[in-house]
Parts: C-alpha cells; structure tokens; sequence
C-alpha cells in the first residue's frame, strides 16, 4: 500500500474505521462479537496499520473491541476521538467543554490500555466554548505526554488555520467520497501543507454505481466492484488522503482492502471525477 506520514508515524493509506463494530444506532454491542474481533485480526494481518474510533462509538464499545482484538498494537497506529455525547442510538450532542475533553482523553487510554494514544482528535469544534480553549487543551494532554498528535474533524480551512495557532495539527478528518466533494478546499489545504486527510463515509456513490454507470462500467473492466472503484479514486486523488472503510464483516474487509491494488488510468480517474461531481 500507499504510506503517510502523521507527524513522526508512517502508516499505510488505506485504514480502518471502527464506528461499524457496534450496534445498530452506533449504540451497544455489535450483532456478532466474534466476528468484529476477527475483522480486526485480519485488517492487521492484510497490512492495514491504521485503526481510527472514537469514544462514541457504542460508546466505549469500539475502542473496547480494539483492545482486546489487537493490544499491544505492535506496528499499528490506533486514534480515537472525543468531543460528542452519547444519549441515544443515533443521537450525538456535541459537548467540547475542555475538563470534558480531558476526562474522556484519560477513559479512553485507559479503555485501549496505553500510556499514550497515537493520534488523538477533537470530534467536532463546539461553538458553546472557545475553540483555543478546546485545542489549548488537546495541547496541555500533548505535552503531558498523554496523546502523541493532534487531529480535527468536520472544520473549515479557517478553522484549521485558527487551530494551527494554537498546537501542530496532523490530521483533518472529513466526511468526502465521489459523489460529497464539500470538503474539497479543506482536502487541498490539507494536500499544501502535508496534513493528512480522513474521509469519513467514504463509500457513498449513489447512482454511479448503478448497472450502466460508470463505475459499474470501469469496474469490470478491473474486475471490482463499485466500492473498490470508490476506494480506488480516493486513494488517486491525493496523496494525503487515507481512506477509512469500515465494515464489521471479514469478506467485506478484504473487498475494501483489496482495492489499494486497484490502479485507475488518467482517464478513468478524469471519468469518474467528472461523474462525482455533477451528482455532488
């Protein structure tokens, strides 16, 4: 696979999103427990060193599944996130209330059983509180050694800039896929200054997967499918950017995992931009 560098850690560009080893809702434990462990061994075994959660995620429930599939992460980058609420399934307030930020921080290295955690992110900047106040404090845990790297989810370029005066920034992680292109001046600020770039829901392509379109089409002619096709352009468009496909199934694991060998052609990657972004 493809590598990036977070900071002062090289990982391969094809990750692992856990937020689907829960229950429905993203609430509770997982239909097949067992299985979501094997599909964390194997992502490992397939080379994925990336793993990204999130202490919302059940809650708790992702980041307990990760520890017991794959501690001590040898050779792996685990990063978590806080800064939503759980109340419901489905339901996710946003909360970054700085003592708040610190108490899930500590939940979550002991949860994943580390003294550090690789890459620690702010799951939404929360307009009830100063944003310098909620990354000055991501900055505190840094230098007390508690996190590693600092990353955001779901900013603007300005809000990346307005964090970047307050603490080194890593990693943006954005919702982005085909046919979600929102996210795009954020994607080429990231790509400028070498910040990593996580799309979030990468998989979406709505009817250019359907029979006669064009991914369907380009598809066969790699023999994969739609989603490998998605992966596939995602992983051409930047060299930044780092896929998180999750699934909480071993087969659909490997399909996704598979897709990092699929290479597009300037003209098949030209096609299906052009594609994504009159559905965007």
């Amino acid at each position: 696979m493809p590598t990036l560098t977070l900071g002062d850690l090289t990982v391969n560009r094809l990750g692992f999103g856990a937020m689907r080893l829960t229950g429905k809702g993203v609430w509770g434990p997982p239909a097949d427990r067992d299985e979501c462990l094997r599909v964390l061994r194997r992502a490992a075994e397939l080379g994925v060193d990336f793993i990204d959660t999130a202490d919302s995620y059940g809650p708790y429930v992702s980041e307990e599944l990760i520890r017991e599939a794959l501690h001590p992460y040898d050779g792996l980058v685990v990063a978590t996130k806080a800064g939503l609420l759980r109340v419901g399934p489905d339901q996710w307030p946003v909360l970054g209330y700085p003592p708040y930020l610190r108490q899930e921080c500590e939940m979550s290295l002991r949860r994943l059983g580390v003294d550090t955690i690789d890459l620690f992110q702010l799951h939404r900047i929360d307009d009830k509180f100063p944003a310098e106040d909620q990354i000055g404090e991501l900055l505190t845990l840094q230098q007390e050694g508690k996190i590693r790297h600092i990353g955001l989810s779901e900013v603007t370029v300005d809000q990346l800039s307005a964090a970047q005066t307050v603490a080194p920034i890593v990693s943006v992680q954005n919702m982005y896929n085909l046919t979600t292109r929102g996210a795009e001046p954020v994607l080429d600020a990231c790509e400028a200054q070498g910040i990593a770039f996580i799309p979030w829901f990468p998989l979406a392509a709505g009817p250019l997967a359907a029979a006669d379109g064009p991914l369907q089409r380009i598809a066969a002619d790699h023999h994969a499918t739609p989603s490998q096709l998605a992966l596939a352009w995602l992983l051409k468009r930047s060299p930044v950017m780092v896929p998180i496909p999750g699934t909480s199934k071993v087969a659909h694991l490997e399909e996704n995992v598979a897709a990092a060998q699929i290479e597009l052609t300037e003209e098949e990657f030209e096609t299906l931009s052009k594609a994504g972004a009159a559905q965007s």
